[in-house]
């Protein structure tokens, strides 16, 4: 191939994150037709969007470079068959949360390296600690030499790969040349979507450089990513119907709000968010108790609620746009889910009354405990 001549393709990191949303929500529903599917999906998706454009569940996140080679053309869904893939694993019928797991020994030094790589991976961010380390079990380490072909166009996908070190560069062949689409330096993931679909592979990838890789085999990785997705899905499904605020959103917005909480845990005492910072999400409380604190007039902090099981809290800076108006701590172990600003805007629109509305308690609430209500409490 002369690479010399090659035009420069730039694949937004937006198209990435979109497909990989659309596969596994396909994957997870299991409709019986895909294109009815994908066009229901992406007319509410464009409906909840504010106007300017598409933005996205989860926000980027700086190092997390990763751009699959295997977004497929839009063309393809006209002609592909209507299971998704052949190799069907239905994580609803999976009943065994245990049994033989594939696990690849590794050194602290090649743990803590890997974990650093994947944490950042789109495909895991929303897995807790258990489910890392089964993914970091699962990853076996391939060596390459400069030259070496890792993925060819057109092949099955076998395995999906994060990189460890070396220089990678991606081709596309559109029938008449090869065109480089991307190119990797030391850090970054590909190979994932042809596994997802259970497609051949969209693009070639050939190592610019010696270098190394983790692999994940297909099942393994399937399993997972599915599984957890899923296990995700119903136990916020069941956080959100607890919610009463939240009654007001349709099944289907229900749904995507589950898929776009993240989990996060805090021990006893650790705070949460600190009064006078920038909101960054809303958080709803999954398992124990949040306490908030607010400052008096001679700084000191002042507990003025707390908050229990289905509750939730961060919501009236993203509402008012201030900054954090209280500050929030775990009393006990608390297991909390996130949900970050860019999905709440898109996201909690028909509960924005609501939202509002809450703002003349608080104050209430403000007057009885400071006599005035000259900031506006962020909890609820």
């Amino acid at each position: 191939m002369n690479r010399s001549s090659l035009a420069k393709v730039n694949v937004p990191d937006e198209l990435r994150d979109l497909l990989l949303d659309f596969t596994i929500s396909y994957l997870l529903n299991q409709p019986p037709d895909l294109l009815d599917y994908a066009v229901d999906y992406f007319t509410k998706m464009r409906n909840n969007c504010p106007r300017g454009g598409v933005r996205h569940t989860r926000a980027s996140t700086p190092g997390d470079e990763s751009i699959s080679e295997d977004e497929p053309p839009v063309a393809r869904f006209g002609t592909r068959r209507k299971s998704v893939f052949a190799e069907a694993y239905n994580p609803e019928e999976d009943d065994e949360d245990e049994g033989l797991k594939v696990v690849y020994p590794k050194s602290d030094e090649q743990r803590r390296a890997l974990a650093d790589s994947v944490k950042n991976i789109l495909l895991f961010r929303s897995l807790d600690k258990d489910q890392m380390n089964e993914v970091i079990d699962a990853m076996f380490e391939k060596k390459v030499q400069k030259g070496d072909y890792i993925i060819k166009q057109g092949d099955d996908g076998d395995n999906f790969y994060v990189i460890q070190a070396g220089d990678y560069q991606a081709f596309v062949n559109d029938g008449n040349s090869d065109k480089l689409i991307h190119t990797y330096h030391d850090k970054g993931s590909f190979g994932e979507l042809a596994l997802l679909y259970n497609m051949p592979r969209a693009a070639t990838i050939q190592a610019a450089s010696t270098g190394s890789l983790w692999a994940m085999d297909r099942q393994t990785f399937r399993r997972i990513v599915l599984k957890s997705a899923f296990k995700k899905r119903k136990m916020y499904e069941a956080l959100i119907d607890g919610v009463p605020m939240l009654k007001a959103l349709q099944p289907y917005e229900k749904m995507n709000l589950a898929d776009a909480l993240i989990p996060r845990h805090f021990t006893d005492g650790q705070r949460i968010i600190k009064q006078g910072d920038a909101a960054d999400g809303m958080y709803f409380v999954e398992e124990g108790e949040v306490k908030i604190f607010m400052l008096d007039e001679y700084g000191q902090e002042v507990e003025i609620k707390q908050i229990g099981k289905s509750g939730y809290f961060g919501e009236l800076a993203l509402v008012t746009h201030k900054p954090r108006a209280a500050s929030a701590y775990a009393s006990g172990n608390v297991k909390l889910a996130f949900l970050d600003v860019e999905a709440f805007e898109r996201l909690l629109g028909p509960c924005m009354q609501i939202l509002k509305r809450n703002i003349h308690d608080y104050e209430s609430q403000l007057i009885k405990i400071f006599g005035s209500k000259n900031n506006i409490s962020d909890v609820r």
